[in-house]
């Protein structure tokens, strides 16, 4: 009996140049632009809990998983 394949972790994923099955981050900016809601609608939603929670990725900086969006936008607005 063979071993379960194990999964590459991220690091050695985009060092073979592969993306992460969740995608990438996006900031506000993006979030913005795909969805076409204002940042306050954003975080309204956020707090309503109708749009994923955002990701710290430094003390001030926070982005969202690419893939995470488009699951919320393709189950809310399409």
């Amino acid at each position: 009996m063979s071993a379960p394949a194990r999964r590459p972790t991220l690091a050695e994923s985009k060092n073979l140049g592969r993306p992460s099955d969740r995608g990438r981050f996006l900031r506000i900016d993006d979030v913005i632009a795909t969805t076409g809601l204002s940042r306050a609608t954003i975080y309204r939603q956020i707090d309503a809990h109708a749009f994923p929670e955002q990701v710290r990725l430094t003390a001030r900086a926070v982005g969202w998983w690419e893939a995470s969006n488009y699951s919320t936008i393709k189950r809310t607005w399409i």
